[in-house]
Parts: C-alpha cells; structure tokens; sequence
C-alpha cells in the first residue's frame, strides 16, 4: 500500500504538482508575502514521502546506504531548523532527477510474444491412413506428421516423404528458401514454401528450435543488468563524509543552521541530474538523425563497444535476391536466354523464379505462357515454351534428364558460386543454352560503414554458408567471419566474447538475431526492413538502414560520456566550494538551496549543448 503511494507521488504528474507548490512558495517569499499555509510543505509531501520510503527501506531490507538516505537526512534537517523551502527545493530536485532517469529506462517489450506467436498452434499426426489435427504441444518424438504447402512446421524432424523449399529465414536469416528433400532437417516455425511433406518428429515441442530461441531471449534479457545510478554507487562515501563533516561544524561552531546548510549542499542533486539530463540530450540528438534509443545504457555502452558485430542479410545486404548474370554458352543470346527464362518461370513459386520473372518485367520483355509447367522441389522446373522444351535448374536436375555440361559449364558455374551467388543452368531441347545467377546486393553503405569502424574488431555472424559469408565478409572488409551459425550459436559466440571481458555490440535485422541482438551489451536493429521481433529486442533502432549510422552512434556516446563526466566535475566543484561557503557561516540553509539549485542549472545547461553539437 504504501510503495503503491510513492510510486504514485514520484509520477510525472504529481512531480509537476510538487513544482507547482514550490514556485508558489518562492513567489511569496520574494513578494514578503505571508500565505495562510506554506505551500513548500506540499513539495515535501508529494516529493519527499518517496524519498523517505526508498532510503528507509533500501538501508534496513538491503543494508545500502543510497543517495535518497542522504537527502532524508539532509530534508529532515532543514525541517527540524524550520527551513521548509530549502528542505522542499532538495526533496523536487530530486524527484525531478529520478523522473529523467524513468525516461531513459528500457520500457517492456513485447518480442517474446512476439516469438510465441510464430509457433504453430496445431500439427497434423499421421497413423496409419488416418490424419488427425492435435494441439503442437502433444506432438512426441517419433510422430509423423503432415506439413501442407504454406504452412508453419510444428516441431522439428526429418523428411521422410516428400520434396520442397523452406523459408527458414526465421532460423538462419537465409534471404531465400533452401531446399529440402528426403532425409533433410527441418526446424519448427519455418515454412514450407511447396507441396507436402511427411516429418518424423525429431524434438518435442518443448526442445523444439523456435522454443529454444524464445528461451534464449528470456535468459539473455535477465543476463543484461540494468546500469546503476552513479550517486547510488557513491552514497556508502557521500553520506558519512556529509555526517563526520556536518557535525564537525557543529561542534567547531555551535551553530546549528551551519551544520544543516552543510547536509543541504552537500546533497547530490546536481549529481542526480548529471547523468539523465546528458542522456537525454545525446537521446535527442539520435532522434534528430533517424535513430530511436531505447535506453540510457545502451547509448552509454556503445563508445565502449570494442567488437561489432554483423549479421549478414538484411543487415550488411539488402535481403533480396537479384539477378547479376546472365551467360549464354552460344546458341542464343542473353536476352533470349532471359525471355525463355523469365517465361518459363511465370507459373513458380519459387523467389529465384519470380526474382526471374521480375527482373525480365523491369526490362520491359514481353513474356508468354508455357503450354506445360512442372516444377521438381529442390531441383528446377521443366516447360514446353513456344514448341521448346525448357529445362532450369542446378546440376543434379539437368543430370537427372540425361543432359551432360561440359568442363567449362561446371568451371563457369562453380566461379559464381565462390561469389555468393545461385546459378541456374537452362537447357533448352536437352542442350545447355545459358546460365543465369542471382545474388543478394550489400548495401551502399556496408562497405563505408565498416571502414569507420576499422579502430575497432567487426564479425560476421551468420547463418548462410561460408561461400556466401566469405565473400560478403570480403567485399565490406570484415576479417573475422563465422557461418552456418543458428540462433543459438550466434548468442553464445557473443557470450564467449562477453567472458572476454569485451564489450559486444550486434547489429541485426530478423528474428533469428533475436537472441544475439538481447545477449549482446548493445543490440541494434535496422528498423526499414528488420522483423518486429528483431526491433523489440533491441536497444537502439535505425530507421533508415544507413549502417554509416553506427560510426555516429559510436561517437554519439563518446561525446555523451564526456559531457556526463564534465558535469559531475562541475557539480562537485560547486558542492566543494558550497560547502567551505557553508562552513564560514556565509551560506545559511536558503542560500545555500539556491547556489545548490545553481549547480544544478549550469548542468542541465551544459547537457543542452550536446543536443546542438556537430557529430559526425
């Protein structure tokens, strides 16, 4: 009951009613106007019971002294020697403090139902002839069960029947399906893109891959420990030092104003405010170019960061498939080879088909329809084209119908491959015609960002093969590179880095980054095409995938730490010389709540420079 109180007067509104009180109260004092009630109680009502609360409990449930302890102390001076305002004045700038902090602090996130909400509620369980739908949860090692074209898989297994592609970009961040055939793994929460396949369940649901991945952002959000308040961290010093030093000067004295104008000075509000008001600047500033932070400690930590990491599609790319060749092996011309392509490929489902079809349409190719179509999972298609009979796909496909590549087909084909790319041969009338690859695109800003952050170690991490990953890694000029990586094995690459004793910040876009983005001291998401997910569990968003916004988050904090830093050295100054003014006798308890109050405005002035200030 009571700490429901206090957390209701420390709200915004009540603060603002407590400022209210106060600035009546001073209106009256320099007007030598004598009110029938001195509003400055009110203040310490709404502003102070929290204070008392918090320091009172914190010393006798915890055994900590804390900063709100010393203000009690210093407030119930001044109270007792009839100094309301100066008691008053302590007691708002406080509350004002703790409200700039609030502003700052990480608000809930919603990415683990989020990630709930991928899982598949229902399975369909195979025995014998019979086909029954059963809740997810009731699937059992050893089940089989019946996945449609477009649905989600339940839990993870084998194929045991059927043939397909799977987007599992929710796993490895894969910017196109992989295909799958008899014998493959499958992961739960991926999607099967074509036809049916029969899965022998592998993992029940409660090991199943996106569970563990849901775990996995819940133990690395409880791992991430919120920043402690820096006059928390120093209170166990400040508050006997004020206490020694207070009754020092009442015993040198005898005068006991001077001992309480001591406790008022020697309170840490400027020291409060230092911190929240500097992060709230540099917040702003952020916003200022397109980026969203989402906590104090995240921009505090990102100066810090000694390791970067990347995860490769959508991040260090763009996440959509392309195509960048097209070769003709002579008996016709590219773009012909393209026309009987992209025609062929009208009726697939496939990405690399409509990335085809796409591309011939941006050309402006008139395309016909195929008088025959069939499509082979995992292999390619066949189709009877203007009295032609086409055949597209890899070398297996094209071997299985008896069509033989020569050594220079294999070389051509191989080459593309060791440049990230997928090659599709096309055969027409079981002759080799042409080849066409498709590739992802890195960002125009990939390479530029990378090269700003050369002081510093960058890793790819990723869930792509190493030949993608390499030469990706090669052309934005990462060095250290790890593929094949799933969700998991990316947030434990980054824990073993953390018991490094390095500081780890991931940039990442999808919703197998979740995990890694949560584990990481920083996590930025790039929010143009990042998954929700992905953006929940991050600490810093940048809204338009520039990645050269790193380098300026990087010296963003830099400068916010500075400026942080410069205002508690000038807090404490102010607090030095307050307090050999206060014991002189020449600041009485008032006084010495308005030099106090001073201290506190030159601060928030100073933090306000950094909004303006040039950051590159």
């Amino acid at each position: 009951m009571v700490e429901k109180l206090c957390v209701f007067l420390s709200g915004l509104k009540m603060t603002l009613l407590s400022m209210v009180f106060l600035i009546a109260s001073a209106l009256f004092m320099v007007l030598k106007i004598k009110p029938p009630v001195d509003f400055a109680a009110f203040t310490i009502i709404i502003s102070g019971i929290p204070i008392y609360y918090w320091g009172l409990k914190t010393l006798f449930f915890k055994k900590k002294m804390t900063a709100s302890l010393l203000i009690s102390i210093a407030m119930t001076a001044a109270i007792l020697t009839d100094e309301i305002f100066a008691a008053a004045e302590v007691a708002f700038i406080m509350a004002l403090g703790g409200i700039l902090e609030d502003l700052t602090i990480d608000k809930a996130k919603q990415g683990i139902t989020k990630l709930l909400n991928l899982m598949p509620k229902t399975a369909r369980k195979i025995t014998g002839e019979n086909e029954e739908i059963i809740p997810a949860e009731n699937v059992q090692t050893g089940d089989i069960i019946r996945v449609l074209s477009g649905e989600d898989i339940p839990s993870d297994g084998i194929i045991v029947q059927g043939e397909t592609s799977v987007n599992q970009s929710v796993m490895t961040g894969e910017a196109f399906p992989c295909d799958k055939t008899e014998g493959d793994e499958v992961y739960s929460g991926t999607t099967n893109c074509f036809g049916v396949i029969d899965i022998k369940v592998t993992k029940e649901y409660k090991d199943s891959s996106i569970q563990k991945l849901v775990n996995l952002v819940k133990e690395a959000e409880t791992k991430k420990a919120p920043t402690e308040r820096i006059v928390d961290r120093w209170a166990s010093i400040l508050i006997p030092l004020a206490l020694i030093f207070a009754v020092i000067i009442y015993f040198a004295t005898g005068e006991i104003s001077r001992a309480v104008t001591v406790l008022v000075v020697f309170c840490p509000c400027s020291l409060v405010l230092a911190t929240p008001i500097s992060i709230m600047a540099g917040i702003g500033h952020a916003a200022k170019n397109g980026i969203i932070i989402k906590t104090g400690a995240a921009l505090e930590t990102t100066g810090k960061c000694n390791v970067f990491a990347f995860d490769k599609t959508g991040t260090l790319t763009k996440g959509e498939l392309t195509v960048t060749d097209i070769e003709s092996f002579g008996m016709t011309t590219a773009d012909d080879l393209l026309y009987l392509a992209a025609s062929s490929e009208l009726k697939s489902e496939h990405p690399i088909g409509r990335a085809i079809v796409e591309h011939a349409k941006k050309r402006d190719f008139k395309l016909n329809n195929t008088i025959d179509f069939k499509m082979f999972s995992g292999k390619g298609i066949y189709a009877k084209l203007d009295n032609k009979r086409i055949f597209i796909g890899n070398e297996k496909f094209l071997s299985d119908n008896d069509i033989e590549l020569s050594s220079e087909i294999k070389k051509s084909v191989n080459q593309k491959r060791l440049n990230g790319k997928i090659t599709l041969i096309i055969a027409v009338d079981k002759i080799p015609a042409g080849l066409i690859a498709l590739s992802d695109s890195i960002r125009e800003t990939s390479i530029s960002a990378l090269d700003n952050l050369s002081c510093v170690q960058t890793v790819l991490l990723t869930g792509d093969n190493s030949l993608t990953a390499d030469y990706f890694a090669g052309k934005s000029g990462i060095k250290t590179v790890h593929s094949n990586l799933l969700p998991r094995e990316k947030a434990e690459f980054i824990e073993k880095l953390q018991k490094e004793k390095k500081l780890v910040c991931m940039t990442g876009d999808g919703v197998n980054d979740a995990a890694a983005l949560k584990m990481a001291d920083v996590g930025i998401s790039m929010g143009t095409f990042g998954s929700d997910i992905a953006i929940e569990s991050s600490d810093i968003i940048i809204t338009g995938d520039n990645l050269t916004k790193i380098s300026y988050l990087r010296h963003l904090s830099i400068e916010t730490i500075k400026t942080i830093k410069l205002n508690i050295v000038i807090s404490m100054c102010i607090n030095f010389i307050s307090l050999t003014l206060s014991a002189f006798g020449i600041l009485v308890p008032l006084t010495g709540a308005i030099v106090h109050n001073l201290a506190s405005i030159i601060v928030v002035g100073n933090a306000a420079l950094l909004y303006d200030r040039k950051i590159n």
